[in-house]
């Protein structure tokens, strides 16, 4: 069990230091759905690996940053389509 929860804990890692990289090389957008998701899934595995290894105050940094990736699609959901020409 130990290294799954050590895999799940990497897996995050890579997945928002690569949402970071791709968005710091112009790859990725800021707004997109893509970024968001890859830094909710990330940040899930760090809440996973954290409370697994009894390291609350990351766990609940990263319980925030989940909330702050679902708000960030939620409101993309709201906003309007722009028309294009």
């Amino acid at each position: 069990m130990k290294f799954t929860i050590e895999v799940i804990g990497w897996t995050g890692a890579a997945l928002i230091l690569g949402a970071y990289a791709l968005l710091s090389a112009g790859r990725m957008r800021s707004d997109s759905a893509a970024y968001h998701l890859m830094n909710i899934l990330g940040a899930a595995g760090f809440v996973i690996n954290s409370g697994w290894n009894h390291a609350f105050p990351s766990a609940v940094m990263n319980v925030v940053w989940i909330g702050i990736g679902v708000y960030a699609l939620a409101q993309r959901r709201k906003a309007p389509v722009a028309a294009t020409s």
